[in-house]
């Protein structure tokens, strides 16, 4: 996480105000009123702040410390340090919004990791997640990255107990300039 530690507000601003609507859209009219949400991996929390003001409780997290920090000052609200893998929580969310943060997980720990995020999860609770869009793993900026494509969620979220895909989409990234960039958006419904 040094990178992110060591550029936090140049990332922020490079990724704060983009839209995303067009996903909350697909995200949150799966939730119940009042949901309880998860943001795994918080970023900026410029999702979390969305989640907000639409009347949802959310819970954030980021592995990064300084960009948590940012967030919650941004958010008004505690910002825990923690990475995916250390997640603890049980049967307390109704939906878990994992945007551009499973990507960087190894793939020989994802199934450790879903299987975590599916026990967070209420019965019947919602998971978006999304990676950048191919196969394979690799190193950029001293950042890890795995991305996935369609068959490759599919056999990872088949694996997990309690999981299922209900749909799969693609689209291309929505900051200025990365538009050649595609992203594979997942929603997943399960809870033990």
């Amino acid at each position: 996480m040094s990178y992110y530690d060591n550029n936090a507000v140049a990332f922020i601003e490079s990724t704060r105000l983009v839209d995303m609507r067009p996903l909350y859209q697909r995200f949150l009219p799966l939730l119940p009123g009042q949901a309880h949400i998860l943001d795994a991996g918080c970023g900026s929390g410029r999702d979390a702040k969305q989640f907000i003001e639409q009347g949802y409780k959310v819970t954030a997290f980021d592995a990064s410390t300084e960009i948590a920090a940012l967030a919650e000052k941004e958010l008004g609200q505690p910002v825990s340090v923690q990475r995916l893998q250390e997640i603890q929580y049980q049967n307390q969310f109704d939906g878990i919004w994992a945007c551009a943060s499973l990507l960087h997980v190894p793939a020989k720990e994802l199934p450790y990791v879903f299987h975590r995020l599916a026990r967070a999860l209420k019965p019947n609770g919602v998971i978006y997640c999304s990676f950048k869009y191919g196969q394979g793993e690799y190193e950029k900026q001293s950042r890890r990255f795995t991305d996935m494509d369609k068959v490759g969620l599919r056999v990872l979220v088949g694996e997990i107990e309690g999981l299922a895909i209900t749909e799969l989409w693609v689209t291309v990234d929505r900051r200025p300039g990365r538009e050649r960039e595609q992203w594979l958006n997942g929603i997943l419904v399960g809870g033990e």
